[in-house]
């Protein structure tokens, strides 16, 4: 069994292998450069595991920025019946694809 962590990021959990290519909510850095995460909530070597309250200490995970896009867009319509009252916005997430470098 390879290595494998979970980090929390973005209020969400994401399980993630080295050599990974994962889209995550936007990080403040630009494509090319490298970002160290230590939110780290469990990791794995291949045998053991190791469970984090919440996190793990001494445990990070690396990642390189590929490059920032835009996501789907989520439709959210609001409607009330015979009353005339209707309500559309639509909403994109701005992301980030990273790819796992190193898992520590």
């Amino acid at each position: 069994m390879e290595a494998y962590a979970v980090l929390e990021t973005g209020g969400k959990q994401v399980l993630v292998k080295a050599g990974d290519t994962i889209e995550i909510e936007k990080l403040g850095t630009e494509p090319g450069q490298e970002v160290v995460l230590d939110t780290v909530c469990a990791v794995s070597d291949g045998t053991t595991l190791k469970v984090g309250a919440p996190y793990v200490e001494g445990a990070s995970v690396t990642l390189a920025v590929d490059a920032v896009k835009r996501g789907e867009k989520v439709i959210n319509f609001k409607m009330k019946r015979r009353k005339g009252e209707r309500r559309k916005v639509g909403h994109r997430q701005q992301l980030t694809v990273a790819t796992v470098k190193a898992i520590a």
